[in-house]
């Protein structure tokens, strides 16, 4: 680890463990992660495939329970959380953007954006999805269904509903990886500004090298442990 400072943790891992399957059948997916991000850090998560990348982002947004060891995130323990309240902590703290943009097909796009403002019982939800839509140039999309929009356009929605809470965390698994170069780096351009408008603390899992080192920090997994940690040469954080 790097000697960067570490006041206020958003993160906090220690011996992390992930074990899935039994008895004969289980496989050590994380194996010891010890990991502390810091509000407002950017850091991309970078491996082969396989090394277990998508599985930490899951159990930091408490979708996956871990094996072994301690996980800390916005000051909760989610080892220590029920299923409905690991629902709660993220419906508060983590917005979650996938490569697939898992939007509801018979909501319209402004639904969408909704939906996860309408669940924490905001009277404003549709008001502040609106803004959301705006603030990601789909102004005119709004009634359009899933289906009637790109996949640029799409992921566009996807982000918005990620950001609409208002999220400490936002999470990106792969978030280009169904899109065209340029359709993708739009994407990105706009979830690096949204999040640092936010002050939003992003956690990126990317193949694209260029991509990774526009973080202020790279975190390469193999095998299931952290191999390396540091900030990228001429490191461009937004």
């Amino acid at each position: 680890m790097t000697d960067r400072d570490r006041t206020n943790p958003i993160i906090s891992l220690s011996k992390l463990d992930l074990t899935l399957g039994t008895n004969a059948s289980k496989v050590n997916i994380l194996n010891g992660i010890d990991l502390t991000v810091t509000e407002g850090e950017t850091v991309s998560i970078v491996g082969p495939s396989g090394s277990g990348k998508t599985s930490l982002i899951l159990v930091i947004a408490g979708l996956e329970h871990p094996s072994g060891g301690t996980i800390r995130v916005a000051g909760q323990f989610l080892e220590n959380l029920s299923e409905d309240e690991l629902a709660i902590f993220r419906r508060d703290f983590v917005g979650i953007v996938f490569q697939s943009f898992h939007l509801i097909p018979t909501m319209t796009a402004l639904e969408n954006v909704a939906v996860p403002l309408e669940f924490a019982g905001l009277e404003d939800a549709f008001s502040r999805a609106q803004q959301e839509f705006a603030a990601v140039g789909l102004e005119n999309r709004s009634a359009h269904y899933p289906g009637e929009l790109s996949g640029g356009e799409q992921q566009r929605v996807a982000l918005a509903r990620a950001l609409a809470p208002r999220p400490k965390l936002l999470l990106a698994d792969e978030p280009t990886g169904n899109l065209d170069v340029e359709t993708g780096r739009q994407i990105i351009d706009l979830m690096f500004e949204r999040a640092a408008e936010r002050d939003t603390t992003l956690l990126l899992i990317t193949h694209d090298e260029t991509l990774a080192a526009r973080c202020s920090r790279i975190v390469q997994l193999r095998d299931g442990v952290i191999a390396s940690d540091s900030a990228p040469a001429g490191c461009a954080a937004e």
